[in-house]
């Protein structure tokens, strides 16, 4: 000892050679390295699983329609068998019930639409012109060769990318065929879904060890439920938002002597709700528009203040206490997920992100919980209280 400390003893020492000679690496570093690899094997599975998403997109996304559809339709089945139903019958009525409510829907739509055209298009060259001349008297002084120059660059432009326009045209025809195509697969999936999920599930659990089969068939129930309530609560969610937008449109268009298109605004903004979040602020924009075009500049911004108020109401009360119950996830990581799914996969991917993301947490949260060792398959309390 030298002046009252003590030197370390040797093999106390950070990093250290063992008996046969190598140098030991300190332990921090040890668990550094064991964690980033295992984080690098995942974020791995992960860009694999992307990638393979992506190339099969044409399969992967009716598959996930028909998975969202059975999540809405079982509990009707299983409703109408509890009564007595054959499950054939319950089946095959349910989707007819389903199938009836989407075609009536885009009748409305298309009825309405027809209607409502023609006077759109007049009010939208009357708003045209009123911009132009706004333009000609506003501070820019623009004249209407400066406006023809503009226009004729545009359409210049146009022409020049005409090849571009021309091979986007083409593609329509093979697009409305993947989409004519996705949807027979995803109601042939739903029938299957909804006739024998139970025993689908079953085979793919058996595919897993046996020692691993009670965390993967709990998980999978939990994943299912947490899925079938998620689907309730944003059809809730999207119809408050629906019923907000257009009921204000229709109100305001009492003052103003009529808002046009109330029906396909409120079923516009009931579709765009189920991408949580942005849909309804995306496709209320669409109410805001026409209240310019058709009613002028302070019917707009009281639209834009009906839109922002059904926005917050949903972001504040809506979100936090309905749908925060059955997803568990914070509305930071359900924009953010929104996000990331358009970016990887357009509108499909912000459709699925946010049901994927609570369907995986609560999955997770199911297995690590280490409940299935002891108990039987979860129920909706089990699966919310996991949620957390």
């Amino acid at each position: 000892m030298l002046f009252g400390r003590r030197t370390k003893p040797a093999g106390q020492a950070e990093s250290r050679a063992n008996s046969t000679g190598a140098i030991e690496v300190p332990a921090g570093l040890s668990v550094a390295a064991a964690y980033s690899w295992r984080l690098l094997v995942v974020l791995g599975l992960i860009a694999v699983l992307i990638f393979l998403i992506i190339t099969l997109k044409y399969i992967v996304i009716p598959f996930l329609v028909a998975i969202l559809i059975g999540a809405l339709l079982v509990p009707v089945v299983n409703f109408l068998v509890s009564k007595k139903w054959p499950r054939g019958l319950a089946v095959t009525m349910t989707l007819i019930g389903f199938l009836a409510a989407v075609s009536g829907l885009v009748v409305v739509v298309v009825t309405q639409v027809r209607l409502g055209l023609p006077a759109l298009q007049i009010q939208s060259a009357e708003a045209y012109d009123g911009f132009r001349e706004f333009l000609r008297s506003s501070a820019l002084q623009l004249t209407d060769e400066d406006l023809d120059g503009y226009l004729t660059q545009i359409f210049d432009t146009v022409r020049r990318d005409s090849e571009a326009l021309v091979s986007g045209i083409l593609s329509v025809g093979s697009t409305a065929g993947h989409v004519l195509a996705g949807a027979v697969l995803s109601i042939f999936a739903a029938i299957f879904v909804l006739i024998d999920g139970k025993r689908i599930w079953a085979w793919t659990v058996r595919l897993f060890p046996r020692s691993s089969r009670n965390a993967v068939d709990g998980a999978g129930i939990s994943g299912w439920l947490t899925l079938t309530t998620f689907v309730k609560v944003q059809i809730f969610v999207a119809a408050v938002d629906a019923t907000g937008i257009g009921l204000g449109a229709f109100i305001l268009g009492l003052f103003y002597g009529g808002f046009p298109l109330v029906i396909p605004i409120a079923v516009a903004v009931f579709l765009g709700s189920f991408i949580p979040v942005v849909g309804a602020l995306v496709t209320g924009g669409l109410a805001i528009f026409i209240a310019l075009v058709f009613l002028g500049p302070i019917p707009a911004v009281i639209m834009l203040g009906i839109v922002l108020l059904v926005q917050q109401l949903e972001g504040h009360i809506l979100q936090p206490l309905v749908m925060g119950t059955a997803v568990k996830v914070h509305p930071l990581a359900v924009v953010f997920a929104v996000a990331a799914g358009s970016f990887v996969a357009g509108i499909p991917g912000a459709l699925f992100a946010v049901p994927l993301i609570a369907v995986v947490n609560v999955m997770t949260n199911y297995i690590a919980s280490g409940d299935w060792r002891v108990k039987g398959p979860p129920t909706i309390s089990d699966v919310l209280s996991h949620g957390n």
